[in-house]
């Protein structure tokens, strides 16, 4: 049989380690950095980068702001930016643009910075190649989070 002293020497340190346990403060913290929103429209509300566009696969149905995609509106896909924005989308080496309003979220590979309707990839002229180096300018600032 253990005698009280024995006993208090096997569960003092069995009580430190739980209590120690329950700290209450996170073991791991996230550094995953989202991409940063644009805060407001101005004329310093740019960001260049690659764009890309999708159709058929989508067409009809939901996006991520709850409308239907169609594929020939003049729409587009951004991981921050608020739904409803309006964001001019020009092909460096082009130089057509078009406005787009923002109703869905993407793209989903890290290298694009932006998915566009087939309508608006037709008006920018990247249907042939797939992608293409563009600068996008906000213009309106959507209200929808």
């Amino acid at each position: 049989m253990v005698s009280m002293r024995g006993a208090a020497v096997l569960f003092l340190p069995a009580l430190l380690f739980v209590a120690g346990c329950g700290s209450g403060s996170p073991r791991f913290t996230s550094k995953i950095r989202p991409e940063p929103a644009f805060s407001e429209p101005s004329s310093s509300s740019q960001l260049e980068g690659v764009a890309s566009y999708y159709a058929d696969d989508f067409n009809g149905r939901k996006t991520a702001s709850g409308e239907i995609y169609d594929m020939n509106g003049l729409t587009a896909a951004h991981r921050t930016l608020p739904f409803g924005t309006r964001v001019k989308v020009t092909n460096i080496d082009t130089g057509k643009s078009v406005v787009v309003r923002v109703n869905d979220r993407g793209p989903f590979k890290d290298d694009r910075v932006i998915d566009l309707s087939l309508g608006a990839a037709k008006q920018l002229g990247l249907i042939d190649l797939g992608t293409a180096r563009v600068v996008l300018q906000v213009l309106v600032l959507g209200t929808q989070p």
